[in-house]
């Protein structure tokens, strides 16, 4: 997922997005620790998605915060 893409969606859109990229996680680990299998390039890109997320609400945050 592109940073501008994720520009372009709204709070709400972004705390959606966060719980399921939680999600997918949580099934990337359960899925790497039943099945043996190698997920660690999925894991990170997800874990990556998680922090492009989680960066731009913090940005958002910061920015409503100096327009007060």
């Amino acid at each position: 997922m592109k940073a501008k893409e994720l520009r372009e969606r709204s709070d709400e859109e972004l705390v959606v997005e966060l719980r399921n990229l939680r999600e997918g996680l949580f099934r990337l680990r359960f899925r790497q620790a039943t099945e043996n299998t190698h997920l660690a390039s999925e894991r990170s890109a997800v874990r990556k998605d998680i922090a492009r997320v989680m960066t731009l609400m913090r940005e958002r945050e910061i920015a409503r915060k100096k327009e007060e």
